[in-house]
């Protein structure tokens, strides 16, 4: 056995019902000197909280990060000579606060309030009129996480079930993305292990704050992986229309998931196995649809915003997008009614057999 596995460094406190009392003390611990809080309108409580520390409270926050946007920002943190920036949300919040450290050197600290995971990884995301544009930089690793299960209960279902199917694809993701290996297959596996016993236990009480909790430490290993091992088909395929489309990141990623698991399946019965195995079914993708519709998830991308008309100017540049070691090669004709399927909600069935392409 050979392989070379890098582990990002990061600081991790996890405790319920003190993020602001934590964060501050990661700000002193730091010695900041002129904070940036930025979140949205729906973290008005904890930046309210925490607004004495701050220079600026940055409100202003959209999806998929266009690039305006992160020029402002930017432009913001350097006025004010912003050393450290609070980032209170999503993927969103998070993205924002990545961005500006992409141009300047400021330290970052992540408050998630979501399941997006992308506190624990050095990916960043911008979007421009040519797209969503994808990329690494260890400047934009939060150097803290302060994980608060009390943050995530006031989600709306339907986000936390998207939002803690996107965790579920970083673990799933992970196990045949190009830098895939021992370790990340072992983080990815514990961390679908305690989301799918956390989503589960949601299901049956939404007030139950353990499930909260695991569902917390299992983005939380979910990320650490998929940081680790890279992009793989998946997450090429999301990103690409969310950044076209204007697509709800999490539940696009909660539709395409199944449809890559089946057409990959085949073709890496290891990984398949780790999946059913964490998930504790017989059979990956019966797991996944269960849990999908435990949750009441969105089912077909037609529904989230994607017109019929879309499926083949994405195609292109998601197969460009690919990567070559993914276990099962695509073609555009594949490709083409892998995304169709998806679009419509159709069974995955028929994305299975191995002479399907």
């Amino acid at each position: 056995m050979r392989f070379d596995h890098h582990t990002l460094g990061q600081r991790v406190v996890f405790e319920s019902g003190r993020a602001a009392e934590n964060t501050r003390a990661e700000l002193d611990r730091m010695g900041a000197r002129s904070v940036m809080l930025i979140g949205t309108e729906r973290e008005r409580r904890l930046l309210d909280r925490l607004a004495d520390r701050a220079r600026i409270v940055w409100t202003d926050v959209i999806q998929h990060v266009p690039v305006e946007l992160a020029d402002r920002a930017s432009a913001a943190a350097d006025e004010n000579g912003i050393d450290v920036i609070v980032m209170i949300g999503g993927g969103s919040a998070i993205g924002l606060g990545k961005a500006i450290a992409l141009r300047r050197a400021v330290r970052l600290v992540a408050v998630p309030t979501t399941y997006a995971g992308s506190e624990a990884t050095n990916v960043w995301g911008l979007t421009d009129a040519n797209g969503k544009r994808t990329g690494v930089a260890d400047r934009v690793l939060p150097g803290t996480v302060v994980y608060d299960t009390e943050l995530s209960a006031s989600m709306p279902a339907s986000l936390a079930a998207a939002s803690g199917l996107n965790a579920v694809a970083h673990c799933i993701d992970s196990l045949w993305a190009p830098r895939a290996d021992p370790i990340n297959a072992a983080l990815a596996g514990a961390g679908l292990r305690a989301l799918s016993v956390g989503l589960r236990t949601l299901t049956r009480d939404a007030a139950d704050a353990s499930g909260r909790e695991d569902i917390q430490y299992g983005c939380y290993l979910a990320g650490v992986a998929f940081a680790s091992a890279g992009s793989a088909m998946h997450h090429k395929i999301c990103h690409v229309l969310g950044g076209m489309f204007d697509l709800p990141h999490a539940a696009t990623h909660a539709v395409v998931l199944p449809y890559v698991l089946a057409w990959n399946a085949p073709a890496a019965p290891a990984a398949t196995a780790r999946i059913a195995e964490a998930m504790e079914a017989d059979n990956a993708s019966e797991a996944l649809d269960t849990l999908r519709t435990r949750l009441d998830a969105p089912r077909a991308l037609r529904d989230v915003g994607l017109r019929e008309q879309d499926l083949s100017t994405a195609v292109p540049p998601i197969l460009a997008a690919i990567p070559s070691s993914n276990p099962r090669p695509i073609d555009e004709h594949a490709l083409t009614r892998l995304l169709r399927a998806a679009w419509a909600g159709d069974d995955v069935a028929g994305l299975s057999g191995k002479d399907s392409s």
